[in-house]
């Protein structure tokens, strides 16, 4: 039989845990799922590179996206919770790609190119603001701190390359990065290029997500997949394929990529 890690249970006496009587309960549970030879062979393997989503990752960012859903599209209000589940069912994929998806396949309406830009305009308005006041995912601060200095660390987002930069830059978080992809790629092929450009084979790599799309891309890549549930937001993750282990925070997941990496 398998097993999918729940960093959510269980105990452990590692010092770096030793910081609350809450933090010591959320560790080293796990749950029988079936295959367990494959699966323990994949988790002796050391890992090589952790690769993060960053909204609902290491920001809690992912409200301030969807307030500005609502916001862009309260012209429908018929159609908005619709519009909503879709955009929360694809959290890691670009606005870019929502947005022509909310118009062909929800609202059943031709979008005109100088339409589109206005409303992909009026969105980065929207989140920008909010997204440099987020704040992080507990635990992410001193998650990055302890991890980069022993693990290349990547980021793969569906925000737009610039603005990415420039709210990394903002939150002083470009150190911490060996590179960034951000909505000019794909995270499948981001995920590939990294193997290819650091030479590290995908059962090396971690790909940290809150999306059931970040698991599809990671699935596709042959990547191992964490998938954070966000304390706001309903479970998507949990139980489907690909799913390795779930974490509520990053605290869980330098705990279990430390041990990864020794």
């Amino acid at each position: 039989m398998a097993f999918t890690w729940y960093i959510t249970a269980g105990r452990t006496s590692t010092s770096l845990l030793a910081e609350s009587d809450e933090y010591q309960e959320c560790l080293a549970g796990y749950r029988w799922r079936g295959d367990l030879p494959e699966d323990i062979m994949r988790l002796k393997q050391r890992l090589k590179a952790v690769i993060f989503d960053f909204d609902g990752v290491i920001l809690e960012s992912v409200p301030v996206k969807t307030e500005a859903f609502r916001q862009l599209f309260s012209f429908v209000p018929e159609h908005l919770e619709q519009i909503i589940e879709y955009h929360l069912d694809n959290g890691g994929i670009s606005r870019f790609v929502k947005i022509r998806y909310i118009f062909e396949h929800i609202l059943k309406q031709d979008l005109t190119e100088e339409r589109f830009d206005d409303l992909v305009q009026e969105y980065s308005r929207l989140v920008l603001g909010g997204v440099l006041r987020a704040p992080f995912v507990p635990g992410a601060p001193a998650c990055l701190e302890r991890l980069y200095s022993q693990i290349p660390l990547f980021i793969a987002s569906g925000t737009p390359d610039q603005e990415l930069h420039f709210i990394l830059a903002s939150r002083n978080l470009e150190t911490y990065f060996t590179a960034v992809y951000g909505a000019s790629m794909q995270k499948t092929e981001a995920l590939r290029d990294i193997g290819r450009r650091y030479s590290i084979l995908s059962s090396e790599m971690l790909f940290v997500g809150d999306a059931p799309s970040d698991r599809d891309a990671a699935v596709a890549a042959g990547v191992r997949f964490v998938g954070r549930i966000r304390p706001d937001d309903r479970d998507r993750l949990t139980g489907t394929r690909g799913v390795e282990f779930i974490i509520r925070n990053l605290r869980d997941l330098c705990v279990f990529v430390e041990r990864e990496v020794a």
